[in-house]
């Protein structure tokens, strides 16, 4: 029988460990962004721009009309083209976080390797986008690095790490019997023990009103280093999110890392309700994603922008936050660290 990642010494790095790169597809989906994919990729210029001087961008198009309509649009914010590297594929849609593989490290030999679990569009919702459980293997067919399956489906979006042993996730996302409901809550954890090298879950209840994703931990609590978690909460006690937020404040309290100490917590307010008659979106600072140098955050134009910029700025005084405006992005029911993935170094 052959050895898990974990026997052979791999392991999930915490975002804020030294990167390569970051790995993104350019947006074109009408469906994903209705009257709002030209100022999607406006938004996708300035993260690239932002993020391009610190770490090499790997940038997914469809075609070279795609690619030439992207070089444009970077030229004109003046971004060294050479750092990045286009990728061609006819994928689906942009959400890289939760269809991309998980790269996973071996410190002992500095090796690289990637974890390609199974990608099911978030319970079967968006039978179209399905397709896009193949990307990783796209990928390892030019990196050519060891490559483990699960088996599983798994998005990257719900689980987030401290690089040292705890995984945070929720049971509303984990648990959902449209992913894997021939799985316990104990064969999960070993998957996630066995191929990210965890040996610690904290478990949250549920995520915010509007994410289709069925509670994502990226929305809701993010570690920023082996023992703080940044956890976003509404104070508005009206608010429909207040109770869900509250809850899982709760179980932070009692919660402790992998070596039984207690958390330090920062909470992170709401940007309130953000959405239209159609309803709510699902919008959060907590969606942000931590660069080499910078810390590109989403914000709404809303008063709370500022007050969740300084608290993160903060909380990584060596790194420059960047308030990125989502406003159009989360249309599509996502933002910054939905359509991202880190490659360590």
């Amino acid at each position: 029988m052959s050895k898990t990642p974990a026997e052979l010494g791999y392991r999930m790095p915490a975002e804020w460990e030294r990167h390569s790169s970051i790995w993104l597809s350019w947006p074109h989906d009408p469906i994903t962004f209705p009257d709002r994919v030209e100022r999607a990729e406006e938004i996708y210029s300035e993260i690239i721009h932002a993020i391009h001087e610190s770490e090499a961008v790997n940038l997914f198009v469809k075609d070279n009309a795609m690619k030439e309509r992207a070089v444009g649009l970077l030229k004109g914010k003046k971004t060294n083209l050479e750092k990045i590297n286009f990728h061609y594929f006819d994928y689906a849609d942009v959400w890289f976080r939760d269809y991309g593989p998980i790269f996973v490290v071996n410190d002992a030999d500095n090796k690289l390797a990637m974890v390609h679990w199974r990608f099911d569009a978030w319970g079967g919702k968006y039978e179209t986008l399905m397709k896009d459980t193949v990307i990783p293997s796209i990928i390892n067919s030019s990196m050519k690095i060891p490559c483990f399956t699960p088996g599983i489906t798994l998005e990257g979006g719900s689980i987030d790490v401290n690089g040292k042993g705890t995984l945070l996730t929720t049971e509303q996302c984990l648990l959902n019997t449209n992913r894997n409901p021939n799985l316990s809550r104990g064969e999960i954890e070993k998957y996630l023990k066995d191929y990210l090298g965890v040996r610690h879950l904290i478990w949250l209840k549920d995520g915010i009103v509007g994410d289709d994703t069925d509670g994502h931990i990226d929305d809701i609590a993010r570690f920023i280093d082996p023992v703080t978690v940044v956890y976003a909460f509404e104070d508005n006690e009206n608010d429909e999110n207040h109770e869900i937020l509250k809850e899982n404040f709760d179980i932070l309290q009692n919660s402790t890392d992998q070596d039984g100490n207690k958390l330090k917590l920062v909470k992170l307010p709401m940007p309130g309700f953000i959405g239209d008659e159609e309803g709510r979106l699902p919008a959060s600072y907590a969606n942000f994603y931590i660069g080499n140098k910078v810390v590109l955050v989403p914000v709404f134009g809303h008063e709370n922008d500022e007050k969740a910029l300084k608290i993160l700025q903060e909380l990584f005084p060596s790194r420059k936050v960047v308030g990125i405006n989502c406003n159009d992005l989360v249309y599509g029911l996502g933002t910054i660290h939905c359509i991202s993935q880190q490659q360590p170094s």
